[in-house]
């Protein structure tokens, strides 16, 4: 079972909630913590709020999920992890996709001054309106 394996090569106890979790993500990147506890609950009814939001933060900091916030959006958490890819937003419906690494001159993306950070990634948004919302006018 690759959860399992992924789970223990973090270094994190193989659990019933985390198994869940991983596989509602895996099939629907981007979701946020209510949508992770509804898929959650299809296959572990008696699973707790507390338990699931425990789960994510647990594995976000483990570095096997990205928490993403969109402004004005609930925050979502993804598995793609390890590269610094981008995403972008329906203003409509609020569905968010990812979109691999910005290419052309983006200045905005290697900073003039870091004030002695060491910039790890950038994140970068784009707004707009999905094919579904452009369509329904």
């Amino acid at each position: 079972m690759p959860h399992t394996d992924e789970l223990r090569a973090h270094g994190l106890r193989v659990t019933g909630p985390r198994l869940a979790v991983l596989a509602a993500l895996h099939d629907h990147p981007h979701l946020d913590a209510d949508e992770v506890l509804r898929r959650v609950r299809a296959t572990l009814p008696t699973v707790s709020v507390q338990a699931v939001y425990d789960v994510l933060h647990a594995l976000t900091g483990a570095g096997m999920l990205r928490r993403i916030e969109p402004a004005g959006h609930p925050a979502r958490y993804e598995r793609r992890v390890g590269d610094n890819h981008h995403h972008v937003v329906c203003r409509g419906c609020g569905a968010v996709d990812d979109v691999d690494c910005v290419v052309g001159h983006a200045p905005c993306l290697v900073p003039a001054s870091t004030s002695g950070f060491d910039v790890e990634t950038a994140e970068v948004t784009f707004w707009g309106l999905c094919p579904a919302c452009r369509a329904a006018g």
